[in-house]
């Protein structure tokens, strides 16, 4: 598996160490705002374990994310298969950070070098980014990282109840386009 590293940022495999922070972070109402309810110490950790088994069947994944300049860890960023039972397909680019590593532009700086993975590495066609229609900081993040939205492609997510988080929209970004 690749590390990936930028000028303040080291996305890597996960460490035990991680566990901790990550469950903080998911214990965040804050975060987890526009991801539904907070998920318990347990829930996280099995998440962790998830991303690792991820990484292990196909070389890629959610990375752990840490500051070079700290060693802190601060979140994940990465890429995922599309959930079978989307209204679309593909490889799915997200990022979770902790609220403290909000407003530096790490997520962006993150989310350009697993662009720059997945167009150059894993020769994908298109990568695509979901998140609610009132996850305002995110649909930026999006946006600086050359994602386009069509309205036509917001979707109602049906793995979410009737409410707020359902209504979904769906950024775009092809290979052929560049970063």
């Amino acid at each position: 598996m690749a590390e990936l590293r930028t000028d303040r940022l080291t996305l890597r495999r996960w460490r035990d160490s991680d566990l901790e922070p990550w469950a903080a972070v998911n214990a965040d109402p804050e975060v987890r705002e526009h991801l539904g309810g907070l998920l318990t110490r347990e829930q996280s950790d099995a998440s962790v374990a998830r991303f690792q088994a991820d990484f292990d069947r196909r070389g890629y994944g959610w990375w752990a994310v840490e500051v070079r300049a700290t060693g802190g860890f601060i979140g994940f960023a990465g890429l995922d298969q599309v959930d079978d039972g989307m209204p679309f397909t593909g490889v799915e680019i997200g990022w979770r950070l902790a609220r403290s590593a909000w407003g530096q532009g790490y997520a962006t700086e993150a989310a350009l070098t697993v662009l720059a993975f997945g167009f150059d590495v894993l020769e994908l066609p298109e990568i695509v980014a979901v998140t609610t229609v009132t996850n305002l900081r995110s649909q930026a993040v999006m946006r600086r990282i050359g994602m386009t939205r069509n309205p036509a492609d917001d979707f109602d997510d049906p793995t979410v109840p009737e409410g707020p988080l359902r209504p979904n929209v769906l950024y775009r970004i092809g290979r052929s386009t560049g970063i």
